[in-house]
């Protein structure tokens, strides 16, 4: 295993040499960020993944609502050189459609079921990307996307109600007694009853 700033280098190495990219940051020693065109995302996970990048660690999504785009961001590891290497690319929200990556990474097929319910971004190739994971019975739009108004989704479900009761503590007692009763009886399992 090398030191981690050479294999940071490698890897800019690597992805120069590959692809255009868009931006190139180094975070860190531990990580690197890249900003490619969306058509990249694909080869660039490939040639990753055969450099030793094995883990999908991340895919998510971030709403960039004035510039009328989502961000699509995945996250591999290295376990050998313990690096992380960060991709983005930015899609069309008017009609978020991203390949799936499940040809790359098998693993991916829940993330992007996730980025579909919380962002609304398609995944052709992945059968069950529009398989409701988690928010079961959802119409209304993406709940992650930055229009999303939760306050205004709440007033058309649910009826309002006006609590007539005022719920407040009552009982002041201190509960400081009971904590000592209960550890002086562990204490006693643990010692055998011997102080």
């Amino acid at each position: 295993m090398t030191n981690s700033m050479s294999n940071v280098g490698r890897i800019n190495t690597l992805m120069g040499k590959n692809f255009s990219l868009i931006d190139a940051k180094i975070i860190d020693q531990y990580q690197v960020s890249y900003v490619l065109k969306k058509d990249d995302i694909h080869r660039a996970l490939s040639v990753l993944k055969s450099n030793g990048f094995r883990q999908l660690s991340y895919l998510s999504c971030v709403d960039w609502p004035n510039d009328h785009e989502i961000e699509m961001v995945y996250i591999v590891m290295n376990w050998d050189e313990a690096l992380h290497i960060q991709l983005h690319a930015r899609i069309d929200r008017d009609n978020p459609v991203m390949d799936s990556i499940l040809p790359i990474y098998p693993g991916a097929k829940y993330y992007e079921r996730e980025a579909h319910e919380f962002f609304g971004v398609a995944f052709p190739g992945n059968p069950d990307y529009d398989k409701q994971l988690i928010l079961e019975g959802w119409d209304d739009i993406p709940p992650m996307r930055k229009d999303f108004d939760p306050r205004a989704y709440s007033d058309k479900k649910f009826t309002k109600r006006d609590p007539k009761e005022n719920f407040e503590v009552t009982d002041k007692t201190s509960k400081r007694p009971r904590q000592e009763r209960r550890e002086e009886r562990a204490n006693n399992l643990r010692t055998g009853g011997k102080k």
